[in-house]
Parts: C-alpha cells; sequence; structure tokens
C-alpha cells in the first residue's frame, strides 16, 4: 500500500514529537517525583500539627486547667512521622502554647522506643519531662500527677477499636479506673473503615530474644518461653477522651460517620 508524501510527512513529525514527549517526560520524572514527595512531606506536617492543636484545645477544655501533666507511649513525634508528631505533637502544642507542665512517657518495653527515641525528642526540645518505668504508670495515675493520657495508633477500626504498641491498652485499663481521659491521636488515614473492629486486626508477634537478651546479652535463662506481642488493641469504650484527627476530635462512636461526612 503506498501512502501520501503529506501523511508519510505528518506521521514522521508525529512519531518525532512522541519521541520527544516520551524523552521530556522521562527527564522532567526526578523532579515531579521530588514535587510530589515534597508536596507528601508538607502535608504530613501540616496534618500533625492540627492534629497537635486539635488534641490540645480538647484537653484544655475537658481538664479544666491552665498548665497539663501529659502521660504517653512509645514514640510518635518527628522520629515516627515526617515531623511534629502525632500524639507527642499534642504534647508540642501545649508546650507551644504556655499550657503544658509537664510530660511523662514510658519507656516501652521491650523495644525502649519511649526511653531511646522519645526521650531524646523531648530532651533535644527541651520539654519539661520524665521518664518512667512501663509498670510506675499506675502508681504515677495514683499520685494524682497525671491530667490526661494520650497515645497514637497504628491502626483504628470503624468502631473505634485501636491498635497501637503494646501496653497502650493497660493504660488505657487504667485511666479508666482514675478517671483519668485517655485520647488516641492518629490522622483520618489509621482509620481503616474496612476493618469492623478491634477483633479483626492481626497482632505480629515479634522475636523472643527483644525481652531475653538487652543489647546482646542474655538476661534469662536459655529455653525460657516468651509470649512477645508487638501491639494490643483498646476496646473504644476505654477511649474516653476521644480520637484526635486532623479534622478533629471525635468519640469512637462517631468517629465514622465523622470522617464519611467529611470525605
Amino acid at each position: 500500500m503506498k501512502y501520501p508524501l503529506t501523511l508519510l510527512r505528518h506521521g514522521k513529525s508525529i512519531l518525532h514529537q512522541t519521541r520527544w514527549l516520551i524523552l521530556r517526560s522521562f527527564i522532567s520524572l526526578p523532579s515531579r517525583i521530588i514535587k510530589e514527595i515534597e508536596s507528601m512531606l508538607m502535608k504530613d506536617v501540616a496534618d500533625n500539627t492540627a492534629i497537635g492543636d486539635y488534641g490540645a484545645a480538647d484537653m484544655m477544655q475537658k481538664c479544666h486547667k491552665n498548665r497539663l501533666n501529659i502521660l504517653t507511649h512509645c514514640n510518635t513525634g518527628s522520629l515516627a512521622t515526617a515531623g511534629y508528631g502525632t500524639a507527642l505533637g499534642v504534647v508540642r502544642s501545649l508546650q507551644k502554647q504556655g499550657n503544658l507542665e509537664h510530660c511523662f512517657f514510658n519507656e516501652t518495653r521491650p523495644y525502649c522506643q519511649g526511653s531511646r527515641l522519645t526521650a531524646y525528642e523531648v530532651v533535644t526540645e527541651k520539654i519539661p519531662s520524665t521518664l518512667i518505668c512501663d509498670s510506675a504508670a499506675a502508681s504515677l495515675m495514683a499520685s494524682g500527677k497525671v491530667d490526661a493520657i494520650c497515645t497514637g495508633a497504628d491502626r483504628v477500626a470503624a468502631n473505634g477499636d485501636t491498635a497501637n504498641k503494646i501496653g497502650t491498652y493497660m493504660l488505657a485499663v487504667l485511666a479508666k479506673h482514675h478517671n483519668i481521659p485517655f485520647y488516641i491521636a492518629a490522622p483520618a488515614t489509621t482509620c481503616d473503615m474496612a476493618i469492623a473492629s478491634g477483633k479483626d486486626i492481626v497482632i505480629e508477634e515479634r522475636d523472643a530474644d527483644e525481652i531475653t537478651m538487652i543489647q546482646g546479652h542474655r538476661i534469662s535463662p536459655l529455653g525460657t518461653n516468651c509470649w512477645n506481642p508487638a501491639f494490643d488493641v483498646t476496646p473504644a469504650e476505654l477511649i474516653t477522651g476521644g480520637i484526635i484527627t486532623e479534622r478533629g476530635v471525635f468519640k469512637p462512636a462517631e468517629l465514622k460517620a465523622a470522617l464519611a461526612q467529611q470525605g
């Protein structure tokens, strides 16, 4: 089949343009990827700041004090997010507003994210703070030194049940007994409406060496049986303060409808 010269000429031109467009798209790809990453970074920091500010405002309203003592767990700050943090972001907002009296934080055994990571952040920023053993939390609450408890979340189910670092459930139970508001701070993306309840969340179990050894040195006899879940699930009814997101603070029972309404 013979083609008109004009068609061949236009065909070559189109082919040349197409090749150039493809080449140009590849040339600009790195800069576009970087731009998208920077946009995601800025959004995450903005969302975390909103979480911090919403949480701080709600705690001030519920606790009826000018300066608050907060207990937190694990690491939920700049080292766990793109910047500012979730639960530790609430602490930062209280500090920024002049409403933080003191931040207590658990060591968070066995991986010690509190004593290794949170400690680094609060000491670096000179946030008034104290590290405690996980097992000291009940005594601290009983002493009257805790006004509110705030932790992060790895997953929030549709009914408000929340999976987070092991030890979170324990804090929520203790908070209920001592009539201390218990909060979860997490971005809306952590809320998974496809999961009906905490019973559907699979809990990872970690290596026994995290319990039986410290920095390569064995502290338990060989043959010691271990149970080392990485997370636990806090029932929604124990989250008495609310679930703090970048869109506001919600009661667990209201979370699904609120997020759906806001899109």
